[in-house]
């Protein structure tokens, strides 16, 4: 069994269109997370940078991006930082997710993921972070994800 997450990106990130292939995996594996169209920019231990475009699928009546394609972004940026490095038998369900809408955001936005490392092979709670800042690097939305981590335990 091997870190899918990991072997995927590992494996596609220098190769021409890699990253998008990825991205496009990502979107297989977890459909509505899919359907933002995010971007994976950039994956490693404790750190992810995701980017989505500005566009009419992800806009409100408000004319800028919707709150729920916000913290779907905010969910994919944390989630590949926490489950990057994890052991491969193991795995992350999100228990929890908050957002903080402090602007409204247009345009292309990029979302960096942190995440402590995992300490314990214990099943245990990760709680990373998202913050997702608009094309002049104004932070427009904090997320906040508390992830279960349970290791080889057959998936309980």
């Amino acid at each position: 069994m091997t870190n899918m997450v990991r072997r995927g990106y590992d494996l596609l990130k220098h190769l021409p269109g890699g990253k998008r292939l990825f991205s496009e995996a990502i979107g297989r594996a977890a459909p509505y997370s899919g359907t933002v169209g995010a971007r994976v920019l950039d994956v490693r231990p404790g750190y992810a940078r995701v980017m989505l475009r500005d566009r009419r699928a992800v806009r409100n009546h408000l004319q800028c991006v919707h709150a729920v394609a916000l913290v779907n972004l905010g969910e994919i940026a944390s989630g590949l930082a926490t489950l990057y490095d994890l052991p491969a038998d193991a795995r992350g369900i999100l228990m929890e997710i908050n957002a903080e809408y402090l602007k409204k955001a247009r345009g292309q936005l990029i979302a960096e993921g942190r995440s402590p490392l995992l300490e314990t092979l214990e099943r245990t709670e990760l709680i990373s972070h998202a913050e997702i800042r608009d094309q002049r690097g104004e932070l427009v939305t904090r997320v906040t994800a508390k992830w279960l981590i349970s290791v080889n335990a057959n998936g309980r």
